[in-house]
């Protein structure tokens, strides 16, 4: 299954780096997109596929590789797409259902939607609307995986976060003020902890 699961990841990271050319395209018509060689997108797909199959199963499997688009996206867009975030709902809603978790689920992501919702109202300049629909679909997974779980990940994207900057300052090639995608760091961090808790 796990092989399976890889194999499935390659085919959808192929689409991926179709999508986020796309994109880039679109926010920046003279982008030129991802050279085919080497297949970053379509290799990291494949094993976060299999690597979230064989940690926490097979209902989490969409969420991860939905996740790997957003990232990618995000990280070469700064622009998290509804057209993404918000189908993503439903479907690994569905996909979570045989786990008997789901009502946790809900409320986990309806918690980390609003705590973030909140951290938005406080400082809109910090953060975009696409990472607070973000956290609402990490709180969904995350809190299915047990409440530990829910916390840590709504931890580690900050963490992971903050390091980023703080090697921007340290490495000179930001200021305090340097703007930098969150999602693929909020994604990051739910995949770690999520795998490490499988």
């Amino acid at each position: 299954m796990v092989a399976l699961m890889a194999l499935a990841g390659l085919v959808c990271g192929h689409r991926i780096r179709a999508l986020a050319d796309a994109y880039e395209r679109l926010h920046e018509p003279a982008a030129g997109g991802t050279p085919a060689w080497p297949p970053a997108v379509e290799l990291v797909t494949a094993a976060v596929a299999a690597l979230t199959a064989w940690r926490m199963g097979l209902p989490y499997v969409p969420f991860a590789v939905t996740g790997v688009a957003l990232a990618v996206i995000d990280w070469r867009t700064s622009v998290l797409p509804d057209a993404i975030t918000l189908p993503a709902y439903p479907i690994t809603a569905l996909a979570l259902w045989p786990t008997g978790e789901l009502p946790r689920a809900l409320a986990g992501g309806a918690a980390l939607a609003a705590l973030y919702g909140l951290l938005w109202f406080a400082r809109p300049a910090a953060m975009g609307l696409g990472d607070v629909k973000l956290a609402g679909l990490i709180g969904l997974v995350s809190a299915a995986a047990g409440r530990p779980a829910w916390v840590l990940a709504a931890l580690a994207g900050q963490v992971l976060g903050a390091l980023y900057g703080l090697a921007l300052l340290a490495t000179r090639r930001g200021t305090r003020h340097t703007q930098f995608p969150f999602g693929p760091f909020m994604l990051m961090g739910a995949f770690t902890v999520l795998c490490l808790d499988g």
